[in-house]
């Protein structure tokens, strides 16, 4: 009976000490930081006329914009957003029917659009926070 107390107190014992966890990676302190994106979906659709003059042609896109810099480039965003819709109608409409035609061509668009945004929020704010810019939708009518 004395044997069967002993074994209870050790296995209480056991249930109660301290575990530590150990950390199986370290941290470098050279690694850049990774910061999270943050997703800015510009509304309301685009949708301008492109291709010169002639019959009149239309693209419909939604666009998002991937953000970092957390709460600072998200506010620049907001406040130069009727800047940023400027600039991306304006590029948009500056567009030929070559130009959308193709996955290519439309990689060439996106990219077009990207650099102007940025450029935008640079010019305005110093830096642009915009990692990329999306495609959510893209319609054309010829």
């Amino acid at each position: 009976m004395r044997h069967l107390g002993f074994t209870v107190l050790m296995l209480a014992s056991l249930l109660l000490s301290p575990v530590y966890a150990q950390d199986d990676e370290e941290v470098d302190p050279d690694a850049p930081v990774v910061e999270k994106s943050t997703y800015f979906d510009i509304k309301p659709a685009f949708v301008v006329n492109y291709g010169g003059p002639g019959r009149l042609r239309y693209i419909k896109t939604n666009l998002t914009l991937r953000v970092g810099g957390g709460d600072m480039g998200m506010k620049g965003i907001r406040h130069h957003l009727p800047q940023i819709r400027h600039v991306i109608v304006m590029t948009l409409t500056r567009q030929s029917e070559e130009d959308i035609s193709s996955m290519e061509g439309k990689e060439l668009v996106r990219l077009a659009l990207l650099e102007a945004v940025q450029n935008v929020l640079v010019e305005e704010e110093g830096e642009h926070h915009v990692n990329d810019l999306l495609f959510n939708s893209f319609i054309v009518q010829r």
